[in-house]
């Protein structure tokens, strides 16, 4: 499901390699960061994959770590 985040800036987009589920990576534009969203899209892969390893769903919305 690709959700909108009003106000804020898409700095990519991140497929789950074991189910397709694509989330996106939002800034705020005030803190607009390309290297911190490509330690973020590393992060989220690995949590993703941990999900699946522990047959959990994804939830609709993941805080990133900054």
């Amino acid at each position: 499901m690709r959700e909108r985040a009003p106000g804020f800036t898409e700095m990519g987009t991140l497929r789950c390699d074991h189910c397709g589920e694509e989330f996106i990576i939002v800034h705020d534009p005030a803190f607009l960061d390309s290297t911190l969203a490509e330690q973020q899209a590393h992060w989220l892969e690995k949590v993703l994959a941990e999900e699946h390893e522990r047959e959990r769903k994804h939830p609709d919305r993941i805080q990133l770590p900054g």
